[in-house]
Order: structure tokens, then sequence, then C-alpha cells
């Protein structure tokens, strides 16, 4: 997979998971968390474009604090959100 293919998958990620906190559906956050993780590994190993590095860099600060943050409630859904669109805006730059 190429880094923005990975990048548009986190993103999907974290607008599921944004979706299913802000309703309430905290099931499978785990599930789609641990899948987050394995393609954030992925996109640290793949080649990526200069341009992404520091919008990579941010991510992985913001998401370590997200995974953190036990309060599954609408600011973390907010978040989750707000980096997914980044994701989606920035990837063609992965």
């Amino acid at each position: 997979m190429s880094a923005q293919e990975i990048t548009l998958n986190i993103a999907v990620n974290l607008g599921r998971l944004a979706r299913w906190v802000g309703e309430g559906k905290t099931a499978r956050v785990g599930q789609f968390i641990a899948e987050t993780d394995y393609y954030l590994g992925e996109l640290d190993r793949a080649p990526r474009g200069e341009k992404f590095e520091k919008t990579f860099v941010s991510f992985k600060g913001h998401y370590k604090k997200l995974k953190q943050n036990a309060k599954l409630d609408d600011v973390w859904a907010e978040e989750a959100l707000t980096w997914s669109n980044i994701l989606v805006h920035r990837a063609k730059f992965a």
C-alpha cells in the first residue's frame, strides 16, 4: 500500500471512531484503534512525501494523546473528526 492509501485508511477509521463516540457507541473503538495503530506503523515505515512530514509528525503526537484519553466524549470525537479531515486533504502529499 502507498503512503497515500494508508493515510486515507487512517482518516476513514478516525471518521468512524468520531461518529461512534459521538453517538455513544463505543463497543468497537478498541478494534479500530488497534487497526489504526497498525496503519500508523505501516505509514511510519512507508516512503512519504516531504510536504507531508510536518502533518505526519503533528498527527502522531495528537493521536497518542487521543489514545491516552479514556474519556470518549464529544471533545474526543471532534478531535478525531478534525484529524480525519486533515488527513484526507493532506493525503495527496503523503
